[in-house]
């Protein structure tokens, strides 16, 4: 659970006989992460592909192109076999596909061309002149666009290289026809228009009537779109006929480039070959097993090691290796004679990488594992953070929120993500937001809260209990002030537990190097948190201190568990001070603090510049008790616009659900005040608009419960809590194999 999966590295020896047969068996086992040979030994080389390689990737860019074309999903095959003819099927499709995927390329061309056609000719239609009327002139010049006719008209007028003109205006377009003097330049009208804002459009060659012309032009529109229609018709066909073929064909040749491409990690020789790689330990006799089953004792096969943890080295062997591996030197007898390849020393020589993670945690946390993952893969030699994930965030972000109606959406929209998707992340995020939800609602029945109304709590813990401590109240009132206090100091004492998980996780690694080095490295921050916050929960100096950290648990304050010394001895009580250099008085959490300091220093004077984020860290979690009072008090205001309230007498608040205003003052007289009247009470008109407000009010904040509740409660786990132990950087594990989905073997 806190370590990945035992992994074993592995090296299998043979001939180049048999090689193509242990790399399809060590394929259909999906087990064997292989390791890639950096070519570091003396007369052996990286592999070539097999014979086929490159004919089945030109295959596979084929497929995949055909699929691409197509628009092919996974859910659009079923699975079966290719067939004995599939290459033939294959060059069939391609040539069909290509053929309709470049006319329907054309006819997307031709369309657009026609598509700017009309709207050059748009402009012409407005004037209603023919076309054939606005070109073909040796004497005059016509120019169509766009622009105010009075700045056209008087530009022209003040143009000495016009000797007349006359403008025809047909909505925005203006056609001008011109004679130019003899003098003037190639383009006269377009030098006398450059001052001014006008838009040219170019003459359409054409004979018609511009209504003619458009006529023609969206005839010839519509059956490029009919022809279109036709094609993409055929293409769905095509899709539907042959796209399950394309599917298993596709993973089929995936399965066989891979094969083919595996001896590339292999170190080989002429006549022999050694491949390596990690499986799960307790995988390693069923990989035995068929691999004896395959080839028999044509190929040597040894457990080179049994990775063990160590935190800051590499992983640790648990066997000692006595077999070697091949040398190239060694002279060959037979392709089934297996060669040694040995250091100096005669110890084994193998590809040097760290073993891949498997991270082996229990159902309900897997989901987990994607949070944990977005920050980087475990590494094989330290402790998995996902089980601790799995057990503080729900909680973090149920405390935030605390609301049963919000915590069933968040369950009902998790569920759905669960189960509607086939992206491993999006069904992941679906269980985080089911464990989320789950605690929501826990925390809103200790809150009573139901959509931020109070109905729960007065039935469940009033009515049915009769619970005088319960339900907790959020502490937006003022009568309730207390509350807001004391969940901040509830959001400080979730902090402390949660570093000192962290902190004490670290000192577990650093064990590994001895009990000096875990007590110096990690124990020092251990006391130095531990001390700081005793002493401030503690009695001393408690002038300078803020009541309530004494008053929050007290017999009479918000949460009333029974420490009634809070005001005289704080939250902590210890013996008398303890004298100390110059004359301070230094009690005995100050002095754990201090001695966790002089440690710290000892064991990393660098590190002693952060001796204050023993308090720093702590205080972020107060954005717990903040992110809570936030939603609760928007909730509270969506609640208060629709339904109303009033105060009491006491002070207490009570919205107007099933009283009208008007009821306030028949049972208080002016004793209690309404405080606004509410939507639901204010006629047809408000009561309709006060429904919109409801609703759309408490989507904003089961919305902004995700990005305000989700993103902090996640930045608490990466940035306060993972720091303090966890680094990350591990491989994914990636066996070689294919699980087949569409083909069959």
């Amino acid at each position: 659970m806190l370590r990945p999966e035992k992994m074993s590295k592995i090296s299998v020896t043979g001939s180049k006989g048999v090689m193509p047969t242990v790399i399809e068996t060590v394929h259909g086992l999906n087990l064997v992460h292989l390791s890639d040979y950096d070519g570091s030994w003396e007369g052996f080389d990286n592999g070539n592909p097999i014979e086929g390689a490159d004919d089945a990737s030109e295959k596979l860019v084929t497929v995949r192109s055909l699929e691409s074309t197509l628009e092919l999903s996974a859910d659009d095959a079923e699975p079966g076999t290719i067939g004995d003819d599939w290459e033939d099927q294959i060059e069939g499709i391609r040539t069909r596909v290509n053929e309709l995927d470049d006319r329907r390329s054309e006819i997307r061309d031709d369309l657009r061309t026609v598509d700017e056609k009309i709207d050059r000719v748009a402009p012409f239609a407005e004037l209603g002149i023919d076309l054939d009327l606005l070109s073909g002139y040796d004497t005059v010049d016509v120019v169509v666009g766009e622009g105010k006719r009075d700045e056209i008209e008087a530009a022209i007028d003040a143009a000495d290289e016009i000797d007349a003109f006359e403008l025809f205006t047909g909505g925005d377009v203006v056609a001008i026809v011109a004679a130019p003097t003899d003098d003037a330049g190639e383009d006269p009208l377009g030098d006398v228009l450059v001052g001014i804002e006008f838009t040219r459009h170019p003459v359409p060659e054409t004979d018609q009537t511009p209504s003619a012309y458009v006529d023609d032009l969206e005839e010839q529109k519509r059956e490029l779109e009919y022809e279109l229609e036709d094609i993409d018709a055929e293409l769905e066909e095509i899709k539907q006929r042959e796209g399950s073929f394309l599917l298993r064909a596709e993973e089929e040749l995936s399965i066989e480039v891979q094969r083919a491409e595996a001896p590339l990690q292999f170190a080989t020789t002429d006549r022999a070959f050694i491949a390596e790689g990690w499986i799960p330990s307790d995988e390693y006799e069923r990989f035995v097993a068929a691999l004896d089953d395959a080839v028999g004792d044509s190929v040597e096969i040894e457990e080179l090691e049994r990775a063990s943890y160590d935190r800051h080295g590499a992983h640790s062997h648990t066997e000692d290796v006595q077999k070697g591996a091949p040398a190239a030197d060694e002279p060959a007898e037979s392709d089934d004679q297996q060669q040694k390849a040995v250091t100096d020393g005669g110890s084994a020589v193998t590809m040097s990488d760290e073993p891949p993670v498997i991270q082996n945690n229990p159902g309900p946390a897997k989901p987990f594992e994607t949070l944990v993952q977005a920050v980087n893969q475990p590494k094989y030699t330290e402790l998995d953070p996902t089980i601790f994930l799995f057990l503080t965030f729900p909680a973090f972000f149920g405390f935030m929120i605390g609301d049963v109606g919000y915590g069933i959406v968040y369950v009902a929209i998790g569920a759905y993500m669960a189960t509607q998707f086939d992206s491993k992340g999006i069904s992941s995020l679906g269980g985080v937001a089911i464990w989320a939800g789950l605690f929501t609602i826990l925390f809103g029945i200790i809150y009573g809260e139901i959509f931020g109304l109070h109905v729960l709590g007065e039935v469940l813990w009033h009515d049915i209990f009769s619970s005088e401590l319960l339900p907790l109240n959020k502490g937006l009132e003022p009568a309730a002030a207390d509350f807001a206090l004391g969940w901040m100091v509830i959001s400080v004492l979730a902090g402390i537990v949660h570093l000192n998980i962290g902190y004490i996780l670290d000192f577990y690694e650093n064990m590994s190097h001895g009990v000096k080095d875990a007590l110096f490295h990690s124990g020092s921050w251990i006391l130095m948190l531990n001390g700081i916050w005793i002493w401030i929960f503690s009695a001393q100096a408690a002038g300078s201190k803020p009541d309530f950290l004494f008053t929050t648990f007290a017999s009479d304050g918000p949460f009333p568990i029974g420490f009634t010394g809070f005001p005289e001895w704080g939250l902590f009580a210890f013996p008398e001070a303890i004298p100390a250099l110059g004359g301070f008085l230094v009690t005995a959490p100050l002095l754990i603090f201090l001695i966790g300091l002089v440690m710290l220093i000892v064991s990393d004077p660098v590190e002693a510049v952060e001796a204050l984020d023993v308090v720093v860290n702590v205080f972020s979690y107060t954005r717990m008790g903040a992110v809570l009072l936030a939603k609760a008090g928007m909730a509270f205001v969506v609640n208060l616009l629709f339904f109303g309230a009033y105060e009491d007498p006491d002070g207490a608040f009570h919205f107007l659900r099933t009283h009208e205003p008007s009821y306030v003052a028949e049972h208080y007289g002016g004793e209690a005040t309404v405080i606004f009247d509410g939507l639901m009470h204010s006629g047809t008109a408000g009561l309709l608009g006060g429904l919109v407000i409801l609703v759309l009010g408490h989507i904003v904040v089961l919305v902004l419960g995700v990005t305000s509740a989700g993103l902090q409660g996640v930045r608490l786990e990466y940035v306060e809590f993972f720091n303090k132990f966890y680094e990350g950087g591990g491989e994914n594990y990636e066996p070689f194999g294919t699980d087949r989905n569409h083909s069959e073997d």
